[in-house]
């Protein structure tokens, strides 16, 4: 069976940052060339708009936006529906946008909005590992 990978949209120039931009990343175009992908973007897929609020996971489990609003229940059917997706599609692996509050896998913002990054795992990688998708790191 052939492997189909999953690749957080942002990193592949779709602007659905929080700031309406992109993260662009040469590695991961050359590391999916040839291989069949599925865009993947779980805050839009919450619900979220593009351009959002920034928002960071509180050290409570809370995900809140730079104004206070709580955005958990987004980022919770986000996460679901990014997983649907991946199931839907056979997608064992995935390509996440590090430091994000969905996709960082091995650092997020600390949740106080000062731009620190701290070790941990954003809402959906860890939702994803916990039932068996693979990151990839590159």
């Amino acid at each position: 069976m052939k492997d189909i990978i999953g690749v957080s949209a942002c990193l592949l120039g779709i602007n659905c940052k929080y700031n309406g931009s992109h993260n662009l990343d040469p590695k991961v175009i050359d590391y999916i060339r040839g291989k069949e992908i599925v865009l993947i973007c779980p805050e839009v897929f919450g619900g979220l708009g593009t351009p959002r609020i920034p928002c960071e996971i509180q050290k409570d489990g809370k995900i809140i936006n730079k104004i206070g609003l709580d955005v958990t229940e987004n980022f919770k059917i986000g996460k679901e529906k990014t997983l649907e997706l991946l199931k839907c599609n056979n997608c064992s692996k995935v390509i996440l946008k590090d430091g994000s509050p969905s996709c960082g896998y091995t650092r997020i913002y600390d949740g106080t909005f000062t731009n620190k990054l701290i070790k941990g795992l954003g809402v959906t990688a860890r939702y994803l590992i916990e039932n068996k998708i693979d990151i990839i790191d590159l």
